[in-house]
């Protein structure tokens, strides 16, 4: 019996099988967990729906979601609702600004739109998920999780907007956890290592962010999803039942050296 057995969350932002939230669901899987999904379009419902085969879900467990519209986030509570009668977490994998502000010198690449949509869709989401979510999880000790990047603290090239958006993140999965703690609900983070992405793809010389990575991190090479999978199951199980408000790093501890050895 896996530690996440008769457990129920819903995953947002699975994109394929070498996306962070994919190893999420897997990890969770495999702990015995009910899994549920969103798609954020009809092009991505068919990729969803084959993902949510495979960890034993149906297709009446996949759901539409703009995470930019209110009314669809509403709306994939209100189906979850007929089909389960409780939640116990909710994964927020999530996260985007245009290709045109991620490449380049931050100053002459930042616009006001960029930073809304990067801020809307990479941090207010997860406020929008847990404001209209949180009413299935009471009584149920649930949990809440997001992904973050440690260029939230640091600069990184080309990161640029999704940097000070990821900041803003963090500072939500601080307030949340500080919000819905009365109810018994815990919000954290995981500040994971770069990671060879659908989304990491947008990024100017992301090949180069890898190599760097690996060359300054201690055990000298990046980490997998199934990494981040398995600390992100860990995360939203009883096992962290006193464990809110934090950001865990999952990175090959690469964030804790300021300077590589060469």
């Amino acid at each position: 019996m896996g530690f996440l057995e008769g457990k129920r969350y819903l995953i947002v932002g699975i994109a394929s099988k070498k996306s962070i939230a994919w190893g999420i669901a897997e990890a969770m899987h495999k702990q015995g967990a009910e899994l549920a999904f969103t798609y954020q379009n009809d092009k991505l419902k068919s990729r969803v729906v084959g993902a949510a085969e495979e960890f034993g879900s149906s297709e009446a467990l996949c759901f539409p979601c703009d995470v930019a519209s209110d009314e669809q986030i509403e709306a994939v509570f209100s189906g979850l609702a007929k089909q389960w009668d409780g939640l116990d977490g909710i994964v927020h994998a999530v996260g985007f600004a245009p290709a045109e502000e991620l490449d380049g010198n931050f100053v002459d690449v930042a616009t006001r739109e960029g930073f809304r949509i990067a801020h809307d869709i990479s941090s207010y989401s997860l406020v929008a998920l847990a404001s209209a979510g949180h009413e299935m999880m009471k009584g149920r000790q649930g949990s809440i999780l997001t992904l973050t990047y440690h260029a939230s603290q640091q600069t990184v090239p080309n990161y640029n907007v999704m940097g000070l958006a990821k900041a803003s993140l963090e500072a939500g999965v601080r307030y949340l956890a500080a919000s819905l703690g009365p109810e018994g609900i815990r919000v954290n983070g995981i500040s994971a290592g770069p990671v060879r992405t659908l989304a990491a793809s947008g990024i100017k010389k992301f090949r180069s962010m890898l190599d760097a990575n690996a060359a300054k991190a201690p055990l000298r090479r990046n980490i997998t999803i199934e990494e981040v999978g398995n600390c992100a199951a860990f995360l939203c199980s009883d096992m962290a039942s006193g464990i809110t408000g934090e950001i865990t790093y999952v990175d090959a501890g690469a964030n804790t050296v300021a300077m590589a050895d060469e």
